[in-house]
């Protein structure tokens, strides 16, 4: 009993934790993240773009460059 008790406060903390919204600190401006003009970008949150690098405000993972290579045909 105790160890079904363990696993579900795990598994719902660890849900908590990936649907937590953060508040807008100003690091992620919306018009850039709708251009996509951010260099960087977290691998969790790709609609997340920002022009230095460093870590996600949702998640904590560090970010890392986008590919900026565009395919023309």
């Amino acid at each position: 009993m105790k160890k079904s008790f363990i696993i579900l406060a795990l598994a719902s903390l660890a849900l908590g934790a990936c649907n937590s919204t953060v508040k807008s600190s100003g690091k992620a401006d919306s018009t850039a993240t709708a251009k996509k003009k951010g260099k960087y970008t977290c691998t969790m949150h790709p609609d997340l773009t920002f022009d230095k690098p460093g870590t996600c405000p949702k998640c904590g993972m560090a970010l890392v460059e986008r590919d900026t290579t565009e395919d023309k045909k």
